[in-house]
């Protein structure tokens, strides 16, 4: 499944998506930067309610194919132009994150 399949399928707002024929191989849920930085996997959909600077600049190190922001926290437009720049795929949710991982766990056949 690609990003913007998974987009699609959860109904997620896209607020940048440079590549969106990544492939989604796998999920990942946390708001602790450094242990995402550190157990995230290429190619996950990475799950948090963080909103600053910082997840791009994780993002671009562990490289999920996209990041999914729960619980329709506020995304400043300095960040989505950043995930832009560096080629980070960023969705916005009203979900919960641990709905949206069930939803992803499913669609994936995990």
């Amino acid at each position: 499944m690609t990003a913007k399949q998974l987009r699609e399928r959860l109904e997620l707002q896209l607020l940048s998506e440079p590549d969106p024929d990544r492939d989604v191989t796998g999920g990942y849920a946390g708001d602790l930067l450094s242990w995402v930085m550190g157990r995230a996997q290429s190619g996950d959909a990475w799950v948090t309610i963080m909103t600053n600077r910082n997840i791009v600049a994780v993002a671009a190190l562990a490289d999920p194919a996209c990041v999914i922001v729960a619980e329709d926290s506020v995304v400043e437009p300095d960040v989505i132009a950043l995930a832009c720049e560096k080629g980070i795929n960023l969705y916005r949710s009203s979900r919960t994150s641990f709905d949206l991982c069930c939803s992803i766990g499913s669609l994936l056949g995990v």
